[in-house]
């Protein structure tokens, strides 16, 4: 699949992102080499193959390492409410926006 410059700015235009006549000729390029890519995965016969839940599901002897869960932080939550508007008993106070 290659895409013409008119779905270049369809799909700029959905994507709220401006693709000048400068930059165009290079973005489509990345593109259509990204919907190569998808062209070819969709070529692969994947009948018979069971889906992963991840790709560390346990089938191979790998495992994936964790760091230690310890805090690494100081807790400032007290300086964060000393610059709040309105706090109270550790909360922040808003407005009410809902009747």
């Amino acid at each position: 699949m290659s895409l013409t410059p008119d779905q270049l700015r369809r799909i700029a235009l959905l994507a709220r992102i401006e693709v000048s006549d400068a930059e165009q000729r290079g973005v489509t390029e990345r593109l259509n080499a990204v919907l190569g890519l998808i062209d070819q995965l969709q070529a692969v016969d994947t009948r018979g193959i069971e889906p992963m839940s991840h790709p560390l599901d346990g089938r191979l002897p790998v495992r994936q390492r964790l760091r230690a869960d310890e805090v690494t932080e100081a807790d400032r939550r007290e300086a964060y409410q000393k610059g709040a508007p309105a706090a109270e008993k550790g909360l922040y106070l808003v407005p009410k926006v809902i009747e």
